[in-house]
């Protein structure tokens, strides 16, 4: 496994970020425990997941699953840096969702809880609430630092000028503020490298990419239709809008030797401004064959030819789109 420092912080974490997202809906909860025990194997020690994993209205379905995982003992939480997210829908009533002071309170103990860890490693904001001021949001996070239950707080889906602003009300406070941001991220969907990337490369946040198979789009899906498996309608519509892109890109998948699946998450991590992708596997053999990716170099004149099939914005901002 590879290791590098999250963002400007000296905390380790593997270039492969474990996703949970899929535990409890889609892999039970024993499956779920031994995809977890294969990745410590594999010395993935980055674990994502976040209070509303499990889609089931304030159960945290997913935590609880996490939190019976570490009650086994054997180092299972001591290995792990442990990252999870507040913001959303929680309950009906009034702040139970949102960043106001009483709602990251509340959800931080109920996190703590079904997780069943004294601590979280890495608190992130899923993502920007404009209703709250960064003053209440800081000062809820710096009592939750201060009393050893967070010890890294970072961000989710925040544009680049919300981390600035973030960041420069945390300076005024002598707070770290934010050392991580998690975007969506990947060959198709390149937005984030106008505004977000330079952001996070300025203030030193490690860049954590979700969905880099592009919600399956990126991951052989033209075989996989013709094998008979059926992807969802909302995949179905993406790849009808980016069918020539996708046949181009499956095509040089090809004729490089590799699986798009492996290819997609290469790319992710050839940028230095990454900290790494979130991986998501249902089983053990798809978490098993992400780690191909780590393997992979990609030539020069393949990046190349990936830009060609999947331009992006045209770089940073202003840059890409005025002198």
């Amino acid at each position: 496994m590879q290791y590098t420092n999250l963002g400007r912080t000296g905390l380790k974490v593997s270039r492969l970020c474990l996703g949970t997202m899929n535990f409890g809906p889609q892999t039970a909860e024993g499956d779920s425990h031994a995809i977890m025990d294969r990745a410590l194997e594999h010395g993935i020690n980055f674990f994502d997941t976040a209070d509303v994993y499990g889609w089931k209205m304030g159960e945290g379905w997913t935590e609880q699953i996490i939190g019976r995982w570490f009650a086994q003992g054997g180092g299972r939480r001591e290995k792990v840096v442990l990252a999870t997210k507040l913001y959303n829908k929680m309950g009906e009533w009034p702040n139970e969702s949102g960043l106001s002071a009483l709602h990251i309170r509340r959800a931080c103990e109920d996190s703590l809880r079904r997780l069943q860890t004294d601590h979280i490693d890495l608190y992130q904001m899923h993502h920007i609430h404009r209703e709250t001021p960064w003053e209440e949001i800081w000062q809820a996070m710096e009592q939750l630092v201060r009393e050893g239950k967070v010890l890294y707080t970072g961000s989710s889906n925040f544009a680049g000028w919300h981390i600035a602003k973030a960041q420069g009300a945390a300076r005024d406070r002598r707070f770290m503020g934010l050392v991580s941001e998690q975007s969506l991220y990947n060959l198709n969907d390149r937005m984030v490298e106008l505004e977000v990337l330079p952001a996070c490369r300025d203030f030193g946040l490690g860049v954590i990419a979700w969905s880099p198979l592009g919600g399956g789009l990126l991951g052989g899906i033209l075989q996989k239709i013709e094998e008979g498996r059926r992807a969802s309608e909302n995949v179905q519509k993406e790849l009808e809008k980016a069918r020539p892109r996708i046949e181009a890109y499956e095509a040089l998948c090809s004729e490089i030797g590799e699986r798009p699946a492996d290819v997609a998450l290469a790319w992710v991590l050839s940028n230095s401004a990454l900290t790494g992708p979130i991986v998501g596997p249902r089983t053990q053999q798809q978490l098993d064959e992400s780690l191909r990716a780590l393997e992979i170099e990609l030539s020069a004149e393949t990046l190349k030819k990936l830009d060609e099939i999947f331009p992006g914005p045209g770089g940073a901002a202003p840059e890409a789109y005025a002198w």
